[in-house]
């Protein structure tokens, strides 16, 4: 299931290079033809993480 703008996801540490899994809300879905599915999420401090979809899980 593809996410919606508004949804809540985690995203890895894998890309943040942070320590924990980060919750945020997804504000943007980007089809690339090179990459695949790409998400932006913004967590509640403000901060923007974006990657491939494999790094993302459905809260």
């Amino acid at each position: 299931m593809e996410p919606k703008i508004g949804d809540k996801m985690k995203v890895s540490p894998q890309l943040t290079a942070l320590p924990d899994w980060i919750d945020g809300e997804v504000i943007d879905v980007e089809h690339n033809p090179f990459m695949g599915l790409i998400i932006s999420i913004k967590d509640k401090l403000g901060r923007i993480f974006f990657g491939q979809s494999r790094f993302f899980i459905a809260l």
